[in-house]
């Protein structure tokens, strides 16, 4: 399971850059190209995925 939310999240990151740049205009030749709702949904994104890292990799408490 911890490998699958790294990738998941890695993905998600990965996802939300493309979606950031075309939103403020950077990368072009797509409908969302320019289109500041894909710049605010990339930024979204991102955290998420930054979350799932953080969350398969955090280190569980075992109680004595």
């Amino acid at each position: 399971m911890k490998w699958f939310l790294n990738i998941l999240g890695v993905l998600f990151i990965l996802v939300g850059i493309v979606w950031f740049f075309q939103g403020i205009n950077i990368l072009l030749g797509s409908f969302m190209t320019g289109q500041p709702l894909y710049a605010v949904l990339g930024v979204i994104l991102g955290a998420v995925g930054g979350v799932l890292i953080f969350l398969a990799n955090r280190k569980r408490r075992v109680s004595p």
